[in-house]
């Protein structure tokens, strides 16, 4: 039975090419945090709810061992598009389509409250190695910026990365959490992207949908800070979170 949460995270689908353009990447920090000390190319990296791959790409590029794996197919393909030699796998945080004890560290970036977390738990340690290493990441935009703030009330506040944080089960030691402050650099029409790929955006009837783009558009048309610019400095602050299985 799929129930609101599943169907809203499904919808993304729907929107995956607009993902890919306006969702931001994460900063270097944040994943030479969440990763395993002495990372090496020879770690085993399972990128969970991998979306269109942003994280996965980061990954990649250290020459890490990465699998992704990810429940819509539209992201995947996306994804594989971009990284053929990467394996991608469709699957949920639910049921991981991988053996038991085949990774070193298990990432999720921008898609923990999304999983049902007793059961994503299970299955993060099933796959985990002994020792291995869970780590999760969200882009949290900074709102203490006016217009950033102005965008919150058209397209919904985001959680406040100050005070975000996950509470995990004994089976997870050493949890530690880190705030990474930094900006994104994007042009008006990838804020649009951004806000078309929201999962509020998506699922609401197309009359609210149109609604909310055009007055992002009047934003950026009428805002001091934006108007007459072709490049946005979005600032962001990124929280990572990082436990070891027992």
């Amino acid at each position: 039975m799929t129930g609101p949460s599943d169907q809203r995270s499904l919808s993304f689908g729907a929107e995956a090419a607009a993902y890919e353009r306006g969702r931001p990447s994460y900063p270097p920090e944040s994943i030479d945090w969440l990763l395993p000390d002495g990372a090496s190319d020879r770690l085993d990296v399972l990128d969970l709810g991998a979306g269109t791959g942003k994280l996965t790409t980061r990954l990649v590029e250290r020459g890490l061992d990465v699998v992704a794996v990810d429940p819509i197919p539209e992201m995947l393909e996306l994804l594989s598009s971009s990284l053929p030699d990467t394996p991608a796998l469709l699957g949920t945080a639910e049921e991981i389509p991988l053996p038991d004890n085949s990774v070193d560290a298990v990432l999720v970036a921008q898609a923990w409250h999304w999983f049902d977390p007793e059961r994503a738990i299970k299955e993060v340690a099933r796959v985990l190695r002994p020792g291995g290493r869970l780590g999760l990441v969200w882009n949290n935009r900074d709102e203490r910026m006016g217009w950033v703030k102005d965008l919150g009330r058209i397209i919904g506040h985001e959680v406040d990365p100050f005070s975000q944080t996950v509470d995990l089960p004994a089976s997870f030691t050493d949890a530690e959490r880190h705030l990474v402050e930094w900006t994104n650099y994007l042009t008006p029409q990838a804020l649009i992207d951004l806000v078309a790929s929201r999962s509020y955006c998506i699922t609401s009837p197309e009359k609210v949908r149109t609604r909310t783009l055009d007055r992002v558009r009047e934003l950026l048309a009428t805002h001091p800070a934006l108007a007459n610019t072709s490049g946005l400095a979005l600032p962001y602050v990124t929280v990572c979170i990082r436990a070891t299985l027992r």
